[in-house]
């Protein structure tokens, strides 16, 4: 029998890792960079920039781990099914969440270096024109460092795109279309764990859809660095 193979159901597995972790984590890793920027005085900056640094370096392991052994049944189980919702062992809800986690410093230290680098006169200028702090933020630094913060965000997606363990080890091995993130699925760099480290035969079909997962993975990835570099290009604002 002829054997046929479709990376959609890891594809969407994969995308919706990265809906997840960018609902998560954009935002923080966006006020965070806004907070260290325009608000936290020298002493909380000292205490706040080591954490987010130690985040950075935390092995991938220990984030699919602390999904699988806290966020699962101390966070999500209790309250979603409480509501009513099924919760499993493995599902993408709690991969996507510390997957997020794991971008913020991302994120943050390359949205914090774009907001710095517009100058202090737009500062002053709209706080002299009686601007809060917050709308000097919101309104013109922002703005201003858009296509920087652009450019962190398709980053850090493309990160979670070719994130391997934790996703792994919280969202499980189950390759379906599901649209419910509290089910087990996979995403395409754990289909290509599983088939490197099974026994699958060399030169079979199942070996060659290896190299066709990591080949639309890597294209994933390098057209979104790609196109965060051409916007950076593109909509980077000069200033005299």
């Amino acid at each position: 029998l002829d054997k046929h193979f479709g990376i959609l159901p890891l594809l969407s597995g994969t995308l919706m890792i990265a809906g997840i972790a960018g609902v998560v984590g954009l935002p923080l890793g966006l006020a965070s960079a806004i907070y260290l920027s325009e608000y936290a005085s020298p002493k909380a900056r000292s205490i706040i920039k080591p954490i987010l640094e130690i985040l950075a370096g935390i092995p991938t392991v220990v984030y699919g781990y602390f999904a699988l052994e806290f966020i699962t049944p101390f966070l999500l189980r209790p309250i979603l099914e409480s509501l009513g919702f099924e919760v499993g062992v493995f599902n993408a809800l709690s991969a996507g969440i510390v997957v997020g986690i794991m971008i913020i410093p991302m994120v943050s230290t390359l949205s914090e270096d774009a907001l710095r680098a517009v100058p202090g006169g737009l500062r002053e200028a709209a706080l002299a024109l009686g601007s809060s702090r917050f709308d000097v933020a919101v309104r013109v630094l922002v703005p201003a460092a858009f296509s920087g913060i652009l450019a962190s965000f398709l980053l850090a997606i493309a990160r979670v795109v070719g994130e391997t363990m934790a996703v792994t080890i919280a969202a499980g091995q189950n390759p379906t279309m599901a649209i419910n993130p509290l089910k087990s699925i996979e995403t395409m760099s754990a289909f290509i764990v599983n088939i490197s480290l099974s026994d699958v035969q060399y030169g079979t079909i199942e070996h060659q859809s290896l190299y066709a997962v990591a080949l639309t993975l890597f294209v994933m990835t390098l057209t979104m660095t790609l196109i965060s570099q051409w916007i950076m290009l593109r909509f980077r604002e000069k200033y005299q």
